[in-house]
């Protein structure tokens, strides 16, 4: 047993490094990234969110430990007030007032590497939806991807809770390599 357990844990070892020194590809039609939450620890789970589809970048790397931080304004519709933390990290947008391409280019104008847009209906737990280019020609080049509204609104309500400003997160997260071990999905979302 505890070498089954040794094997294991060099198995997702040598998967962080592989991450960690190649480049990610870009995701199929329909595929799901993860991303895990590693603070708080109230919210320590694995998350699935949905790429957009036909805008945005692709992750070119893997960030271990990179913040998660709510945009202000909240939906992103206009500059972001709080630029001084979002340089270089994933920002957490709230669905609604504007298009999904005007939040991730207010974000990627900001700074921030990549744009999780939750949904605005909180008890959506099961439903993605395809987040589409808006007809401008502008398009943001940085990832962009839906969260189930149920998730972002636990997020928000953790961060709230304790009076954080961000989450650390690890994304994207590799689930397959994570398959000896037990997912720590959020107990509210189906998968």
């Amino acid at each position: 047993m505890e070498s089954v357990a040794r094997t294991a844990a060099l198995v997702l070892y040598l998967w962080s490094v592989f991450m960690q020194s190649s480049r990610i590809s870009a995701l199929g039609v329909n595929e799901l990234l993860y991303f895990r939450i590693i603070s708080p620890e109230e919210i320590g789970y694995i998350f699935s969110a949905a790429p957009a589809k036909d805008f945005g970048g692709t992750f070119k790397s893997f960030y271990d430990e990179i913040f998660l931080v709510p945009a202000d304004p909240a939906d992103g519709c206009s500059d972001m007030k709080n630029q001084d933390v979002i340089q270089g990290q994933v920002i957490l947008v709230e669905r609604g007032g504007c298009s999904f391409v005007q939040k991730a280019r207010h974000v990627e104008e900001a700074g921030g590497k990549a744009v999780l847009i939750a949904d605005n209906a909180e008890d959506n737990d099961s439903q993605y939806l395809d987040m589409v280019a808006d007809g401008s020609t502008a398009k943001p080049s940085i990832p962009a991807l839906f969260l189930l509204g149920r998730d972002g609104m636990m997020i928000r309500r953790s961060l709230q809770r304790q009076a954080l400003p961000w989450a650390v997160i690890s994304i994207p997260v590799n689930v397959s390599a994570l398959a000896s071990f037990p997912f720590n999905q959020p107990p509210w979302t189906l998968w």
